[in-house]
């Protein structure tokens, strides 16, 4: 079993605690272990573009704890999975800042030396696991069912940095949705920013956003927005419900959720047992 150390950041306990759950139950049953530690901090990304030192501290913390530890990182919030990416890029190519960073991290007993992997759930998924052994986890495939996979935007760009995927034409999230049965959605718009980013700054420019992507799903005859980002999901979720109040809308479900249906998991270990899925359920064969 392989065991990773697990990053949640702040958004996922306090908001979205099912993708923590369903996300555990499915790795389990992949045969992925996971490790998490109190030590964890935020990622940085808040402070981004108000004091670099902090962003890069904050995250250089958080990847030494995973590096003492021996392990490598999976991170299940894209914002995070980008600002551990690009902290660990940008201080492996200066030594003058990594010293600089690890003179601070040393009053804890820590070092970033660069030796632990960043990954995303979905990168776990596809590169480390594989479509062929999930496949063969599946225990009711889905049929007649489309499904819009939503990318989000940290983790294709700078791609050059997080190399997750293709930026222009990426596919992996595609081909894990894909996996279940489900067919993936071709629209216009999977690559876009949903918007999120803007909630509570600019209401207008986000609801905008949204109501673009889920306009380009509904046209692609999405029954479900797959989404792996919290802040994706609240987008979809709670904010496409508040914010939202002329245009039609498309129900998100957390890719895990989707996954772990699919494997017959059941609803409450994958945190959905107060949700009506009965339309979700609908789709599953019963061959």
């Amino acid at each position: 079993m392989t065991t990773y150390a697990l990053f949640i950041g702040c958004n996922i306990p306090a908001r979205v605690p099912q993708y923590k759950e369903s996300s555990q139950a499915v790795l389990s049953e992949l045969g992925i272990s996971l490790v998490e530690f109190a030590e964890f901090g935020c990622c940085g990304y808040p402070a981004k573009n108000i004091n670099r030192e902090s962003f890069l501290l904050s995250s250089a913390m958080n990847l030494a704890i995973a590096e003492k530890a021996g392990l490598p990182v999976l991170a299940l919030c894209k914002c995070c999975f980008g600002s551990l990416t690009e902290v660990s890029h940008a201080l492996n190519k200066s030594n003058d800042l990594k010293n600089e960073i690890n003179s601070k991290l040393a009053s804890e007993d820590l070092a970033f030396n660069g030796t632990s992997e960043v990954n995303h759930l979905l990168q776990v998924l596809y590169n480390k696991i594989g479509t062929k052994i999930i496949k063969e986890k599946i225990h009711k495939f889905y049929k007649n069912i489309v499904v819009a996979a939503h990318y989000g935007c940290h983790a294709l760009r700078p791609s050059s940095i997080t190399k997750f995927d293709d930026p222009l034409s990426p596919h992996i999230f595609d081909d894990l949705v894909e996996v279940t049965g489900a067919k993936s959605a071709d629209w216009d718009m999977k690559t876009e920013c949903c918007g999120a980013p803007l909630t509570g700054i600019n209401d207008n420019l986000a609801v905008g956003l949204m109501n673009r992507k889920t306009a380009s799903a509904i046209r692609a005859k999405a029954d479900f927005i797959a989404t792996a980002c919290p802040y994706c999901h609240i987008q979809f979720d709670t904010f496409q419900n508040t914010l939202n109040k002329k245009q039609e809308t498309v129900p998100p479900i957390l890719f895990p959720q989707l996954l772990g249906l699919a494997m017959g998991l059941n609803p409450k270990v994958l945190g959905i047992n107060n949700v009506d899925i009965s339309k979700i359920r609908s789709f599953l064969s019963e061959e």
